[in-house]
């Protein structure tokens, strides 16, 4: 089984063809609020963050993967593990899909579903988490779906447009024993 494919899409390590699909993300100034950014990213700064994307989980403490729909290669979204923590084998999780058309077709939920596998299956995690806007339905949905918790809320956590707003953190735990992973 490859762990990174599934029926209509797989996740794959990102390559330095992605550099103008990541610039236009990370400037989109429409999902800034769910990705924490707070400025736009240069080219340059794009281009770097690429030649280093090799970088290990262990050594970076974070991995950003492309989703991808065909095997024609280009990306229609990320997926992140960022903030691992092997010590107490925990990360979390961050998903974007750009566009709206691609929003609607699953993609996020089968990324999210292979992205979990790996992360019990592979790297042994014991948890995975997710910081969602309170407001943020479809992300909320898209989490509880594969079973994470919202274990609490961060009031007044982000300003947004001058607007405090509170940050729920959903957590899903892996019940599995390594051993049954195997």
């Amino acid at each position: 089984m490859i762990t990174l494919k599934g029926e209509n899409i797989y996740i794959r390590a990102l390559e330095p063809n992605d550099l103008e699909f990541i610039y236009a993300i990370e400037n989109d100034q429409s999902i800034w609020e769910v990705s924490n950014t707070h400025k736009p990213y240069s080219r340059f700064l794009v281009k770097q963050y690429l030649e280093n994307a090799h970088q290990d989980i262990y050594e970076a403490k974070q991995l950003r993967l492309a989703i991808c729909q065909d095997q024609d290669f280009p990306a229609v979204g990320l997926i992140d593990l960022f903030d691992f923590d092997p010590k107490n084998n925990r990360a979390g999780v961050g998903i974007v899909i750009q566009g709206n058309e691609n929003r609607k077709q699953n993609i996020g939920s089968e990324a999210l579903e292979l992205l979990i596998q790996y992360a019990f299956r592979h790297l042994n995690l014991h948890q995975l988490y997710a910081n969602i806007g309170t407001e943020n339905e479809a992300s909320k949905a898209l989490f509880t779906k594969f079973g994470f918790q919202n274990i609490g809320i961060k009031k007044d956590w982000n300003l947004v447009n001058g607007v405090y707003k509170d940050e729920a953190i959903f957590q899903l735990i892996n019940h599995t024993s390594v051993s049954e992973l195997a």
